[in-house]
């Protein structure tokens, strides 16, 4: 089952933001009155015929120039969150695959969402017997607007709240007491800035995703914020909303989990380590993303079978960290 990466909901809801926010010389150049589409399913296509590795994210966009010189173009935007060797070959494996299906040039985009300060591919270079080839990307490494956090304070851009959120959210990973000063404090934020009902929504679900909190707390901040959207006459989220999201998830995780078990009758291995991904991600958010790579370190199918069932009975982060431990001594 593929499951979308906040990342992606809020690129394809504010993409005009996101490229004005990361890549400001592209956004200068396209005709957003011309509007832009999607084809995130020609890209499924695309990554099924050239799979090189799992991803957190990817999108391709269909867009117009101001200028006239092309009628249309690509843009292919891929959201890492882990260190990955393969990363550059994929952007142009993804890159000469899309330009092969359309027959129209193609920019590839990448955003680094892991905290790795070493880990920045910006090119996939292969020379041999005078053949040489070069792929070249813009590359956006979010770790690096920790230095330039009061910008992000002062900027107008959604991009900038949704960033310092994300960024807060790696630097208190674990410290529930404090995901819920900062999670209260990004969502009335959010609030006063103005925005549109349906743009408010985006970047709340984004918040809500990545600063997860136990469902005491995280249900009585949602009755703080309730209390003050309704006392300052603020666009409100309703219960029902909130509820539906969560359930959302929760039925996500379930369909993940079957449909894990079943292809793991079938003996592929591949598709419970995905699954478990997927749990990961709905569970855990970004937090749980690191633990990806330790996930293809398991070779039993037995052993990734009762790994999904008891990450389903997980409540935090640390309870998955002792399972992999465990597992990992067994094995050794």
């Amino acid at each position: 089952m593929e499951v979308d990466s906040p990342w992606k909901d809020v690129l394809e809801e504010l993409f005009d933001e996101f490229l004005s926010f990361f890549f400001p010389q592209i956004h200068r150049d396209i005709d957003f009155n011309k509007g832009h589409e999607f084809l995130n399913k020609e890209l499924q296509r695309i990554i099924k015929r050239g799979e090189t590795g799992k991803r957190i994210g990817d999108a391709l966009v269909k867009v117009y120039l101001r200028d006239g010189s092309e009628k249309w173009l690509l843009i292919h935007i891929e959201i890492q969150g882990y260190p990955q060797q393969e990363f550059p070959e994929r952007m142009y494996v993804y890159n000469y695959r899309t330009f092969d299906k359309f027959r129209k040039n193609v920019i590839s985009l990448a955003l680094l969402t892991d905290e790795n300060p070493d880990f920045r591919p910006e090119e996939y270079h292969y020379a041999r017997w005078g053949f040489e080839l070069l792929c070249r990307y813009p590359v956006v490494k979010l770790i690096d607007y920790r230095e330039r956090w009061p910008e992000l304070e002062a900027h107008s851009n959604p991009f900038a709240l949704i960033v310092r959120a994300y960024l807060k959210t790696l630097e208190i990973q674990g410290d529930v007491q404090a995901t819920y000063t900062w999670k209260k404090r990004f969502l009335l934020e959010l609030y006063e800035q103005g925005l549109t009902r349906e743009t408010l929504w985006t970047i709340y679900k984004f918040i809500d995703w990545i600063m997860t909190l136990p469902d005491e707390l995280e249900s009585t901040l949602f009755e703080e914020i309730k209390t003050i959207e309704e006392t300052k006459a603020m666009p409100h989220i309703t219960s029902a909303e909130r509820i539906g999201m969560k359930r959302g998830v929760e039925k996500g995780m379930e369909l993940g989990i079957e449909k894990g078990i079943e292809k793991g009758i079938e003996k592929s291995l591949g598709t419970v380590q995905q699954a478990i991904e997927t749990i990961l991600e709905i569970k855990f958010g970004v937090l749980g993303q690191y633990l990806n790579e330790r996930v293809f370190q398991i070779r039993s199918l037995e052993t990734l079978q009762t790994l999904i069932q008891q990450l389903k009975r997980t409540q935090s982060l640390s309870e998955a960290e002792a399972l992999f431990d465990q597992i990992e001594t067994q094995i050794h």
